[in-house]
């Protein structure tokens, strides 16, 4: 898995390439905790390039929006493909996260 993060309007992006699976979602914790611990009370995850997401993607996604909420703050996701896309929607996670088409989207009002 490749992470990438840049700013746009003051906020954070992160994005994550290849699959995030029980191998690849210790780095993806580390990496999203770190920008959340580091005061940044606004994140957008770009999945964009995201082929793979299983439970134990979910569950670092999960964590990290338990953590950014007690920070009171808000992570955004954009970019999901088909594939991960269902898998959001058979697990809830649909409306669990505020979920935009594009990164300019979620930047959107944010």
């Amino acid at each position: 898995m490749e992470f990438t993060t840049h700013t746009r309007d003051s906020i954070k992006v992160i994005s994550l390439k290849g699959e995030m699976n029980a191998n690849t979602s210790g780095q993806a914790e580390t990496r999203i905790d770190q920008l959340i611990m580091g005061g940044n009370k606004k994140l957008i995850i770009n999945l964009d390039d995201l082929n793979y997401i299983s439970s134990a993607g979910l569950r670092v996604l999960l964590s990290a929006n338990k953590l950014m909420k007690n920070k009171e703050g808000e992570i955004r996701l954009c970019g999901l493909n088909d594939t991960v896309k269902e898998v959001f929607e058979i697990s809830g996670f649909h409306m669990i996260f505020p979920i935009f088409q594009s990164e300019s989207e979620a930047l959107s009002g944010f």
